[in-house]
């Protein structure tokens, strides 16, 4: 497999969904949790949904309860969630493993694509991030630590 195009997952909401509903936008896929010292994020993922949607940006969260169990919820109410909380009105999918026995066929990939320091393939906590570019091609992976505004430039200079 060459792009993240040739693969599915399930939306929030249970319906299929192919990534490749996505060719030619750029995209920012990030594993999510409810009960995280970065939930705060979902803020500023929002206002970078916002400020770019219309020149063809996407955001995909993927909610994990792999990492410290910080998103118990079902899928109901992590949409209920994230809506009523943040404002959240980009793309969010069903839970997913991250590593594991079931991890996500789509997350192999981009860790194998694009590793994090010392060439580590795991996903480490939650609010891990990897943008792709309109291509389908993993660009660049920032961990947890990295907000969502400092992403701005990268993600404008793709646009």
């Amino acid at each position: 497999m060459t792009t993240i195009y040739e693969f599915s997952a399930k939306g929030i909401d249970g319906a299929a969904q192919s990534l490749a509903d996505y060719r030619g936008k750029v995209l920012l896929i990030v594993n999510v949790a409810s009960k995280c010292g970065f939930t705060p994020q979902y803020e500023g993922l929002q206002a970078l949904y916002e400020k770019y949607r219309d020149q063809g940006f996407e955001i995909l969260g993927f909610p994990c309860n792999q990492f410290g169990a910080q998103e118990p919820g079902t899928e109901a109410e992590i949409a209920s969630f994230c809506t009523l909380t943040y404002g959240v009105d980009f793309h969010m999918f069903s839970k997913i493993d991250f590593k594991g026995a079931d991890k996500h066929p789509l997350y192999q990939f981009m860790k194998k694509e694009n590793p994090g320091l010392a060439g580590s393939k795991t996903i480490k906590w939650n609010f891990t991030k990897f943008l792709v570019g309109r291509d389908g091609k993993v660009i660049a992976r920032f961990g947890p630590q990295d907000t969502p505004a400092l992403l701005t430039r990268k993600i404008a200079g793709l646009i």
